[in-house]
C-alpha cells in the first residue's frame, strides 16, 4: 500500500508509528531511528498506543521487524493494553543479536534483557522509556 493511502486511511497515532517504523530502514540513522520510536511510544497513553500499533509496520529486515515488534510488545505491556496481532507473524531470530560486542557483558545481557526482547532473541539492556 502507498505511503499516501495509508496517510489517507491510518488515524495520525498509527501514520506516525508507520512513519518512524519506516525511518528504521535508513542503514545510516538505524540507531537514531530506533531511540525516536523508543521515545515515541513511551509518550503514548494506552488508548493511542493501541491506535498506533494497530497496523503492522513496512516491510522490515528480520533484525528490525523483531526489535520493533519487541518494543511494541514491551509498550503494550507496560500500558496495560492487548499486543497487536501481527506480532505473532514476526518469527524470532534464528541467531542471538547481543547490544554489546563485549564478551564480559553477554551474562548480563542475558539475564536483564526484557522479556519481549529475549524471545526474539536480542539482548539489550535498555528498552522502551530508558535512554543509555
Amino acid at each position: 500500500m502507498s505511503t499516501y493511502v495509508l496517510a489517507r486511511l491510518l488515524p495520525a497515532p498509527a501514520r506516525r508509528f508507520q512513519d518512524l517504523t519506516q525511518a528504521c530502514t535508513d542503514a545510516g540513522n538505524v540507531r537514531f531511528a530506533l531511540a525516536d520510536l523508543n521515545c515515541w511510544l513511551a509518550t503514548l497513553g494506552a488508548g493511542e498506543l493501541q491506535e498506533a500499533v494497530s497496523s503492522p509496520p513496512p516491510q522490515l529486515t528480520p533484525y528490525l521487524a523483531n526489535y520493533v515488534a519487541a518494543m511494541t510488545e514491551y509498550a503494550c505491556a507496560k500500558k496495560g493494553v492487548a499486543p497487536p496481532s501481527w506480532l505473532r507473524a514476526t518469527a524470532p531470530l534464528t541467531e542471538p543479536v547481543f547490544g554489546s560486542a563485549l564478551m564480559s557483558l553477554r551474562l548480563y545481557l542475558l539475564t536483564h534483557s526484557p522479556a519481549p526482547f529475549r524471545r526474539r532473541n536480542i539482548f539489550i539492556d535498555a528498552s522502551v522509556g530508558s535512554r543509555v
